[in-house]
């Protein structure tokens, strides 16, 4: 098992749902196979229009042929398991390339920042993973004690992303600490900010 990058972009001719399957060429059967079991970040690269960069990750469960393509093979994602980043991760930064895999010895971009399937290292993913999932100010914090109860959430600091220990606990701390945190901002949104009961609007 390894992590990867995916590159998929908006107007894909490929048959690809990033939250359910993503469909590829033979030539990277063994890149995606190497990531069954394992997650992988999608990327949707600058030359498409209004690019998202690293964009989302998801668990890949399976890897089989495409019925509807022989020469196609579909990488097919675990249900529930695709996450929208909150932010918007850009292949480079102040500091360079965010993605340190894609240069050569040199320290220039390689041709590997052009393969659609392509590992990634675990320092490099938790990198990725750390800034898409940042949150700089906290929707609608509460204000009540935190619960003793010794469950539910906790609104303290945000503790940092770091999937390269223990990685038999891998589902546990991305299904877990990151939906935790992720699940209030998405309920937020889903309900516009209000209340499901009045209908009155949260501030």
């Amino acid at each position: 098992m390894g992590f990867g990058v995916f590159i998929h972009r908006s107007d894909s001719i490929y048959d690809d749902s990033p939250a359910e399957q993503y469909q590829f060429p033979k030539q990277y059967l063994g890149r995606v196979q190497a990531c069954v079991g394992d997650w992988i970040i999608y990327y949707e690269p600058r030359k498409a229009s209004a690019a998202r960069g690293y964009f989302a990750i998801a668990k890949v469960a399976q890897v089989t042929q495409d019925p509807k393509a022989p020469t196609m093979y579909l990488a097919l994602i675990e249900p529930g398991s695709y996450l929208d980043f909150i932010n918007k991760v850009p292949f480079s930064g102040p500091e360079g390339v965010i993605e340190s895999g894609v240069l050569n010895e040199a320290g220039r971009i390689s041709g590997r920042a052009q393969a659609a399937v392509r590992p990634i290292s675990v320092s490099d993913f938790n990198h990725i993973v750390a800034i898409g999932f940042k949150e700089h100010e906290p929707e609608l914090p509460r204000i009540d004690e935190p619960s003793t109860l010794g469950y539910g959430f906790n609104d303290g600091p945000q503790a940092p992303f770091v999937f390269d220990q223990e990685r038999g606990r891998t589902t546990l701390l991305s299904l877990r600490i990151v939906r935790d945190r992720m699940f209030r901002r998405l309920v937020l949104q889903t309900y516009d900010k209000r209340c499901a009961i009045t209908g009155l609007k949260l501030h």
